[in-house]
């Protein structure tokens, strides 16, 4: 397996919608609908970003991130939206390659910050983004950049 790392593409719109509704049933997220228009501003990569893990042209999972402005920060500081592995690829570290791209992506753009939130549902994923540097604040996890 040779997985590729890149940003999401027009072309990747429907398996994009397929993993978020793996997503959404994982987390019981009411919010099933796919929207092109938010889509399309985070392939954009203006306010945010859309990384997809791919195989062979097949996407394994993808992972979206914003890019918010605080004061405290005097900038931007970057939050994991969406974290999403299919099923059938999960145990061979793409999660792991999304993580760290999408940190990379952050580092680069200047962010001071990094967070995420744990939901009820996905809190047994705590320890797997302990291992890539986050730390528990609260409800959160974060990490300076």
């Amino acid at each position: 397996m040779s997985i590729n790392i890149r940003l999401a593409k027009p072309e990747d719109q429907l398996r994009c919608s397929e993993l978020l509704n793996i997503l959404a049933k994982a987390t019981s997220d009411p919010h099933k609908i796919f929207d092109s228009d938010t889509f399309s501003n985070l392939i954009s990569n203006e306010r945010g970003s859309l990384i997809i893990a791919e195989d062979n042209g097949i996407i394994l999972g993808m992972a979206s991130i914003s890019f918010n402005l605080a004061l405290r920060y005097n900038g931007e500081y970057c939050q994991l939206e969406e974290l999403v592995v299919d099923q059938d690829a999960r145990g061979k570290n793409v999660g792991g390659l999304l993580i760290e791209e999408t940190l990379r992506l952050a580092k680069n753009r200047g962010c001071k910050e990094f967070g995420l939130y744990l939901l009820e549902s996905t809190k047994h994923n705590q320890t797997f983004y302990e291992k890539y540097g986050f730390i528990k604040v609260g409800e959160e996890m974060r990490q300076s950049l």
